[in-house]
């Protein structure tokens, strides 16, 4: 296995800098289980992901909210962009720094006449530990007024963001602040979808996985194997763990709605596949060769060459299935990434067992 494998030509011009609008207007692209009567890729709207799904099926939510956790300082003269990724507690946070060489544990950095923040420290990475001029919701309303929504950096805008762009990068769900990117596939959801999945007789739950800024760090070492997964933080309640092993007991199909999705209930599932109640972090990588457990179907927007995602991706559609639906979606133009259109992958039939790659902690 090697990081080349997962390559792939996208024209700049299927790169999605906006929404579809209606949000069910977007396009699916359906991969049936391999080896199925209908294994080949089949090219369906988000509309008709109800057509898809059976009574008692159970979708799965990431409810995370993003915040306005982009921030443009100056330290003395020299500009600084922030990142922010966890937060510590108390006004402290970790965060990406963009122009980091220029700064020291020590250093200021001024946000705003009336907002800034003290480096505690630095990894070589350009990895930075903030201490903010305040903490809880002072500090809330000081993102909100002078951050910007951390948007992908193939998304381009002269401010950072829009007035659109607050509401565009949100899901129906996001509940629980703390996300610095969005779970993307929650974004093709509007009321009227799910009605028409309720009518269906599906229903959802939600867990929570605030994502990270390290879900757009490339792969840099040839052999995937050796990347280093960064971690994000996770819930699953009891509550909701009981109503997915009571929805697939029912003999109900699990419905990850996103790749973050998916990852925390992996994370959270025993041998067996049971969902257990989950608090903490989670480094899942998931590549060829992993056996999942916890889930029969995922919806997943389409994701960048050499990503962490599209190794995901591979590892439960297979590598050439994958190859072959990314040509088709580039060749009938498809939109890509976090704006753009979705799949719909249906897990392979032998789901049992436990996990032959990937990590977890």
């Amino acid at each position: 296995m090697r990081l080349a494998d997962f390559d792939f030509d996208l024209p700049r011009a299927l790169i999605a800098d906006r929404p579809a609008e209606p949000r069910e207007a977007a396009r699916m692209l359906v991969l049936p289980q391999a080896g199925g009567p209908l294994a080949r890729h089949i090219d369906r709207h988000i509309a008709d992901l109800p057509d898809q799904l059976r009574p008692g099926d159970l979708l799965v939510f990431n409810d995370t909210k993003v915040i306005p956790a982009r921030l443009h300082g100056r330290r003395g003269q020299a500009r600084v962009e922030i990142t922010l990724a966890h937060d510590l507690g108390r006004g402290m946070w970790q965060a990406y720094a963009r122009g980091a060489r220029r700064l020291r544990p020590g250093d200021n950095v001024e946000f705003a006449a009336d907002f800034s923040a003290d480096i505690i420290a630095k990894s070589p990475e350009g990895e930075v530990t903030l201490r903010f001029d305040r903490e809880g919701e002072a500090l809330r309303a000081a993102l909100a007024r002078y951050g910007t929504m951390p948007l992908p950096p193939y998304i381009k805008r002269p401010a950072g963001d829009d007035a659109r762009d607050r509401g565009d990068y949100q899901t129906i769900f996001a509940r629980a602040e703390g996300a610095v990117a969005a779970p993307t596939a929650g974004l093709h959801f509007t009321p009227a979808l799910l009605a028409a999945i309720a009518g269906r007789g599906a229903e959802w739950a939600t867990v929570t996985l605030h994502v990270g800024p390290g879900t757009f760090l490339p792969v840099k070492s040839d052999d995937p194997r050796e990347h280093r997964m960064h971690a994000e933080h996770g819930w699953v309640s009891a509550d909701a763990a009981a109503r997915i092993n009571g929805a697939r007991a029912r003999g109900g199909r699990i419905v990850a709605v996103g790749t973050t999705s998916l990852r925390l209930l992996e994370s959270a599932a025993s041998e067996t596949g049971e969902i257990r109640e989950f608090c903490g972090e989670t480094r899942l990588f998931i590549l060829p060769g992993y056996r999942f457990r916890a889930i029969d179907l995922l919806l997943t927007n389409f994701h960048l060459p050499r990503s962490t995602l599209l190794m995901l991706v591979a590892s439960l559609a297979g590598l050439d299935r994958v190859k072959s639906a990314y040509a088709h979606a580039v060749a009938t133009g498809y939109r890509f990434f976090s704006y753009g259109d979705a799949c719909l992958i249906e897990a392979p039939a032998a789901r049992q067992g436990g996990a032959a790659g990937g990590a977890s902690g």
